[in-house]
């Protein structure tokens, strides 16, 4: 892989050492055939970053951990390289830690490898669970800020919470449902990946709370561990169909809503209402199409910026830390898609 960029900085961005860098790129044996990944990868984030590389300024490495769908960590990467030039003029660099159905203790080591290579902060998606509260202590004690990313763990050392008010959110799910259904029967299907991610109980919490509120007498089934994948959520929904034929509306908190979407299709009928969250590729093609009601939607771009602004500010390079404060909530319809999505 032709690059212009010398060892140690690969090294550095792919978290390994200047001498197994050195054997990949000479194609020599005695690197596992995931490190020799690794580091090719790291060359490919490097190159989708060189414009940061070229800049002047305060220097900042990041890491950047999530446990969640490849859908939404996608979006979490091409968001962040979108943001690194308005960040200027710091230089902001990153690496990705970024995993599917990942188990807490695996996601817990590789805070802990952090904390021991160093970094100048980290952007976590991670469930509220004790191993990973354990480690951000440790990071916290090596000086490292963590900032939680749409799913928060306000009993752990992270320094602020970026992302919507889930709670908020839940029951905007609730209030859009109960109005586009009405008088009409049928029960509300609610979709969670992971009983574990506290963004999701506080989706659902709010969501419950609004329809004991608003639409008291209409059932409300709950549907767990999903890991918003489509094959799982198609299973899950295909049985719930089997068992309520009365389910007429879904709020998908943790996604997989083409495997929904499958599942109502094998029994034969549509939901009369369904609802879900952000503007993931798969998730507008199924707004676009009208199979989805709407979705709730929050500027991703915006969110990593602020993450990267209160990174700066714990290492005293902004005098303001830009959190506090939720991101807005917008409410997507097939006719208000934003241009260029």
């Amino acid at each position: 892989m032709a690059h212009p960029y010398s060892v140690r900085e690969i090294a550095r961005q792919a978290g390994v050492s200047d001498a197994t860098v050195d054997r990949v790129l000479h194609n020599r044996p005695g690197v596992r055939q995931s490190t020799a990944g690794q580091v090719r990868q790291a060359i490919r984030d490097m190159e989708a970053q060189r414009l940061q590389l070229e800049l002047t300024g305060r220097r900042f490495m990041i890491d950047v951990v999530a446990d969640a769908p490849v859908r939404f960590t996608t979006s979490v990467k091409d968001a962040l390289e979108s943001v690194l030039p308005l960040l200027r003029p710091a230089v902001f660099r990153a690496r990705f830690h970024l995993h599917e159905q990942w188990k807490a203790e695996e996601c817990a080591a590789e805070l802990d490898r952090i904390g021991k290579r160093g970094s100048h902060g980290v952007i976590l998606k991670a469930p509220d669970v004790p191993v990973v509260r354990a480690a951000l202590s440790r990071l916290a004690e090596g000086g490292i800020p963590v900032v939680t990313l749409v799913t928060d763990l306000p009993a752990s050392s992270r320094v602020a919470y970026v992302g919507i008010d889930n709670r908020s959110a839940g029951a905007t799910a609730a209030y859009l449902i109960h109005k586009w259904l009405g008088m009409s029967p049928g029960s509300v299907a609610i979709t969670v990946s992971n009983d574990f991610f506290r963004g999701e109980e506080e989706r659902e919490m709010g969501f419950r709370s609004a329809m004991r509120s608003v639409d008291p007498g209409r059932a409300v089934l709950y549907l767990p561990a999903s890991d918003g994948l489509d094959q799982t959520t198609l299973r899950l929904m295909g049985e719930a169909l089997d068992a309520h034929p009365d389910v007429s509306a879904v709020y998908s908190i943790g996604g997989g809503n083409a495997g929904i979407i499958q599942a109502f299709e094998a029994a034969g009928r549509k939901p009369h209402v369904f609802i879900g969250h952000d503007l993931a590729p798969d998730n507008t093609a199924l707004l676009r199409s009208g199979t989805m009601s709407a979705l709730l939607h929050h500027d991703l771009k915006q969110d990593i910026q602020r993450c990267c602004r209160i990174i700066m500010h714990a290492h005293g390079a902004l005098p303001e830390a830009d959190a506090g404060h939720a991101s807005q909530i917008e409410v997507i319809t097939p006719f208000n898609i934003p241009h260029g999505i």
